[in-house]
């Protein structure tokens, strides 16, 4: 996500890797009966739409958790569990930063054992997990190990879906199709068949000039839409559409209410048709994000519980409003 402003990056850090909160304990929301998403096993790619190995069409909803440099309390088995728990999500995306302060590059071994945190919680509770490469630029050496690693781990578990790139800015498709495809070639080495997310230029929003050169000759591959609905309305839905409908399979891994700073007023009306527009096409969706920022955005107040169990007081808007939705389903 691109709505980080360095000013503020101290006091975030200060704020979010702090201890606790000290407060009294959450009364935490009392029991209602909740849809239950389902967990579909091996996932799979046929005919440009995510499905199960019997090809039948599937959906995966769910919540990104921040960055885990600027919130790593959130990145935990108990928050993992009440998001599935109370929230009804069937997968969430773990944010591994690349190269801000504090992030993988200073600190690989307390990057990876928060992205583990949450993908073993994950695997545990039946959820899907997107494991992010947070990044802006392209490092390809570094991916290349990281990805190499994970998937070697993990890649037995069909609970796994790797996404390459966050939101590529500067970069042209064709040079994020050639860093994909030497990700791609070291996954497969360890996993041959989970799904694998793919950015695209403009904070991964280009998916026009993907569907004119998509990478071929591999199966399970997707490509990834990130849209804020206050900023980004009929036109890129009408471009992602057009990639559909050219073959090319769509997963929405970033998304909120918003403009694209992460701040400013929920447009509901886009909004809603962007919903709508998701619903009808089966295109799974990620809310982003699980965090505690003062902004629009994160989902959750800084007095919340580093574990779960929060109450509606506890809620920012936008988070009551993607929980109210994921209970639904």
């Amino acid at each position: 996500m691109h709505r980080f402003i360095t000013i503020v990056l101290s006091l975030l850090s200060a704020c979010s890797v702090a201890s606790e909160p000290s407060i009294n304990p959450p009364i935490v929301n009392p029991p209602v009966e909740v849809s239950s998403q389902q967990f579909f096993g091996q996932l799979k790619v046929q005919s440009g739409q995510l499905s199960d190995l019997e090809g039948n069409p599937v959906m995966l909803r769910g919540v990104s958790f921040g960055w885990h440099n600027w919130w790593p309390r959130f990145y935990n088995d108990l928050a993992v569990r009440w998001l599935k728990e109370d929230w009804n999500v069937n997968v969430v995306r773990a944010a591994m930063g690349i190269d801000p302060t504090g992030a993988y590059f200073e600190n690989p071994d307390f990057a990876i054992e928060k992205m583990k945190a949450v993908i073993d919680a994950a695997i545990e509770e039946d959820v899907y997990v997107i494991i992010d490469w947070h990044s802006h630029e392209i490092y390809l050496d570094e991916a290349k190990k990281f990805f190499e690693e994970m998937a070697e781990t993990y890649g037995h578990n069909p609970h796994i879906i790797y996404e390459l790139y966050n939101e590529p800015i500067d970069d042209t498709w064709e040079e994020v199709k050639a860093y994909s495809e030497a990700i791609i070639t070291e996954i497969r080495k360890h996993d041959p068949d989970n799904i694998i997310l793919v950015g695209s230029p403009t904070w991964s929003q280009d998916v026009h000039l993907v569907a004119q050169n998509p990478i071929m000759n591999q199966e399970n591959i997707m490509y990834v839409l990130h849209f804020y609905a206050a900023t980004h309305k009929d036109y890129l839905r009408n471009r992602a559409e057009a990639a559909m409908n050219a073959g090319l399979p769509i997963f929405v891994s970033e998304c909120a209410g918003m403009e694209a700073t992460g701040n400013g007023p929920i447009d509901q009306a886009s909004w809603t048709a962007w919903l709508s527009w998701m619903e009808s096409k089966k295109v799974s969706w990620i809310a982003w994000s699980v965090a505690d920022k003062d902004e629009t955005c994160s989902m959750l107040l800084p007095l919340a519980s580093s574990t779960g169990s929060w109450s509606e007081g506890q809620i920012k808007p936008w988070g009551l409003q993607i929980r109210k939705t994921l209970r639904s389903k």
